[in-house]
């Protein structure tokens, strides 16, 4: 084999390559834009949002479901030592109804 023909064999390689790599970046150009296209489409469809007169109201009085608790902390001992998660009972905070009886657990 003579160097020009080596030459010409690598060229030949490099268009190819260069060739196919266009056609890839071509296909994927044409695939963002028919999914930028679809998805236009498909939200032209749906519904738009609602109007101050379809918005939701508040019941006639107060906000529906108001919860008084009083919450009394868990006291800890004072020792030198840092508590660890796993010594601590539930959150470190009881829950109780704002008149002060306790609802029984079941």
């Amino acid at each position: 084999m003579a160097m020009s023909d080596v030459h010409a064999q690598v060229a030949a390689r490099s268009g190819a390559s260069s060739a196919l790599l266009t056609i890839v970046g071509v296909l994927v150009v044409v695939l963002l834009i028919g999914a930028f296209a679809w998805g236009r489409r498909a939200r032209s469809r749906e519904p738009g949002p609602p109007r101050p007169e379809e918005q939701p109201r508040l019941p006639h009085g107060s906000a529906a479901g108001d919860v008084v608790e009083r919450r009394e902390p868990d006291d800890l001992p004072r020792t030198s030592r840092r508590r660890k998660p796993h010594e601590l009972k539930g959150n470190g905070i009881e829950s109780r109804p704002a008149s002060g009886r306790r609802d029984r657990t079941r």
